[in-house]
C-alpha cells in the first residue's frame, strides 16, 4: 500500500485537509474534495446549477442551456485548480465571488415569463397606496424638497459599491481571514432572493403602474437611476427585491465579520433602510419585495450563526 505523503505548510495554508490519519474505505475523498472549495463557493456553485435546471424547465434555447451548465462547471474547475496555486490565486477567489452576483443577475433575464401576478400587484399597490398617501410618506420625504430624495437615490446607487468595498474593508483592518465570513451569509441571502425571482414574475410599480403614486421631486439622481435600470437592470420579477436584499445581507455579513469595528456594520445598516426607503417611494419595488428582501437577510445571518463552528 503506498504511504500517504503529509501535506505542506503551504498546502496547508489554503486549507487543504491532510488525508492521513483516515480510515480506507470510509467518504475520505468526498471530505476532501468538499474542503476544497470555500463554503462561499459552494453556495455559487449551488446557486449556478440551480440555474443549470431552471434553463431546462424554462425550455431555453440549446444555447443558453448549454451557458447555464458551463458556468457551475467551470466553476468547480477553477475552483479545483486555484487550490493548489499560489497564494495571489487565494486572493482572486476573495474577489470573484463579487463580480460572480452580478453574473448570476443577469442571468436571471434569461427566465422571463409573460405572464405576471397582475391581482397580487394590484394587492401590493393599495398597501402602496396606503403608505405613501394615505399616512403621507411620501409627503414626510419630499418636506425638505430635494434634500430627502436625494440621499434616498444616492443610497441607491451606492448599492453597486457595497459588496466591494465591503471586501476592502476588510482588506484594509487586516481582516482577510474573515472574508469567508462576510460572504457566506452575503451570498446566501442574495442567491435566495435571486433564485426566488423567476417563480414570482411581477414588474416594477413604475412600469406596471406608470402613473401612481410617483415622486413629485425629481433630482438627477433619480433620472440617473432610471437611466441605470434601463441599461442594465432585468425584467423577470421583482419579488423579492434583490437591492434590498444584498444591502441588508451585506450590513448583517459586516456585522458578523468584523464585530470589533461595530460602526461600519452600522453604516450599512443606515444605507440598507436608506435604500429599502428609496425603492418604496422612488416606485422600483412595491413593499412587500423589499420586507420580503429584508426577512430573506435576517434568515440568511441566522443560518450563518447556525452553521458557525468556530
Amino acid at each position: 500500500m503506498a504511504v500517504q505523503q503529509p501535506l505542506t505548510m503551504s498546502q496547508k495554508s489554503r486549507g487543504i485537509p491532510d488525508r492521513a490519519g483516515y480510515a480506507e474505505g470510509s467518504l475520505t475523498d468526498w471530505t476532501v474534495l468538499a474542503r476544497l472549495y470555500r463554503p462561499s463557493e459552494w453556495l455559487l456553485i449551488l446557486f449556478f446549477t440551480y440555474t443549470a435546471f431552471l434553463a431546462v424547465s424554462f425550455n431555453l434555447p440549446p444555447a443558453r442551456r448549454a451557458a447555464a451548465l458551463a458556468i457551475p462547471v467551470l466553476l468547480c474547475v477553477l475552483g479545483y485548480l486555484e487550490s493548489f496555486s499560489s497564494r495571489r490565486a487565494t486572493i482572486v477567489r476573495d474577489w470573484v465571488p463579487v463580480g460572480m452576483v452580478l453574473i448570476a443577475y443577469w442571468e436571471l433575464a434569461w427566465f422571463q415569463s409573460r405572464h405576471h401576478l397582475v391581482a397580487l400587484e394590484r394587492h401590493w399597490l393599495t398597501w402602496d397606496h396606503t403608505l405613501l398617501i394615505s399616512w403621507g410618506f411620501r409627503a414626510v420625504i419630499e418636506s425638505l424638497g430635494g434634500l430627502i430624495p436625494s440621499v434616498l437615490e444616492i443610497t441607491y446607487t451606492l448599492l453597486y459599491a457595497i459588496p466591494p468595498l465591503s471586501i476592502g474593508v476588510l482588506y484594509l483592518y487586516g481582516r482577510r481571514d474573515r472574508v469567508e465570513t462576510f460572504l457566506f451569509p452575503f451570498l446566501l441571502g442574495t442567491f435566495i432572493a435571486y433564485g426566488l425571482l423567476p417563480h414570482f414574475p411581477t414588474a416594477s410599480p413604475r412600469v406596471e403602474f406608470a402613473n401612481t403614486d410617483l415622486p413629485l421631486i425629481v433630482t438627477i439622481w433619480r433620472r440617473l437611476n432610471l437611466w441605470i435600470l434601463q441599461h442594465g437592470d432585468i425584467d423577470t420579477g421583482v419579488f423579492p427585491s434583490g437591492h434590498v436584499t444584498v444591502a441588508f445581507s451585506a450590513a448583517f455579513a459586516m456585522m458578523r465579520a468584523l464585530p470589533e469595528k461595530p460602526w461600519l456594520g452600522r453604516v450599512l445598516l443606515g444605507m440598507a433602510v436608506s435604500i429599502l426607503t428609496a425603492t418604496i417611494y422612488g416606485r422600483y419595488h412595491y413593499a412587500a419585495d423589499g420586507l420580503a428582501g429584508l426577512l430573506l437577510s435576517i434568515t440568511a445571518i441566522w443560518v450563518a450563526g447556525v452553521l458557525r463552528r468556530d
